[in-house]
């Protein structure tokens, strides 16, 4: 019997993803990947020229992405179907060899392999490759750091109340914000309210050819890309007084 063993494939740029992933990915014989229906999708653009010739893939296509509100019953209830039927697929494809799983950034921040994880943990062997974090790559792109001395970094959803976004921008001192997308302006009027808009970036597709980077407070657009993410950088202790 093989393993389902997923591998962070790092924040878009084939270069940043491990020797490990790079090294399981070449020699597989069965992929599976994430992707919205008629995409190819991100984590094979990344891998493209890496696999074999002979590979088996598997496209796993999300049932709704932004059709239906997250937080509704049947949003719920379509994701769950997907990835039960998903991990009873990876389950017997794996009775004759390994399944690679593909995952962009690091698999267990945020990503959809954790769903899959939690159905098939004790009923076949899983390994999980980590990844570099998408907002890694992203505020690197800024050409500063996100954190110092002991700045406290807070990691929020778009998704969530305008309320609750105000609150942690307001009392933390580095932010990323992920999931963005549409829910741009919830982001950009918590910034507001938290006092913080002057001071937070965009960075869109980090580290991909199409990457831009940029003020928040300067963009143009209503909504940005999926892959796009919105920080503010820490400005905390410094020996010597830097910066």
């Amino acid at each position: 019997m093989g393993k389902v063993i997923c591998t962070g494939l790092g924040p878009g740029d084939p270069d940043l993803m491990s020797v490990r992933s790079h090294r399981l990915i070449r020699s597989a014989r069965q992929i599976a990947h994430f992707r919205k229906a008629g995409r190819p999708g991100q984590a094979r653009r990344i891998v493209e020229g890496l696999l074999a010739a002979d590979v088996a893939e598997y496209p796993m296509e999300y049932p709704v992405t932004t059709e239906l509100l997250f937080s509704s019953p049947e949003y719920d209830a379509a994701l769950s179907d997907f990835y039960d039927h998903w991990a009873a697929r990876l389950l017997d494809l794996s009775q004759a060899d390994d399944v690679i799983v593909l995952c962009e950034g690091d698999p267990f921040f945020y990503g959809s392999f954790m769903h899959l994880y939690s159905r098939l943990s004790g009923l076949v062997e899983v390994e999980v490759v980590p990844g570099i974090t998408g907002m890694s790559g992203c505020w690197t792109a800024t050409g500063q750091p996100i954190t110092w001395g002991d700045d406290v970094l807070t990691v929020l959803m778009g998704t969530l109340p305008e309320a609750d976004l105000t609150h942690h921008m307001r009392n933390a001192d580095a932010v990323v914000v992920m999931k963005t997308g549409r829910n741009l302006p919830r982001i950009k009027a918590a910034l507001t309210a938290a006092g913080r808009l002057d001071q937070a970036w965009i960075v869109e597709s980090g580290t991909m050819p199409t990457q831009r980077v940029g003020l928040l407070a300067d963009y143009p657009h209503a909504e940005c890309g999926y892959f796009s993410i919105v920080m503010v950088h820490g400005n905390g202790r410094r020996p010597g007084g830097e910066g």
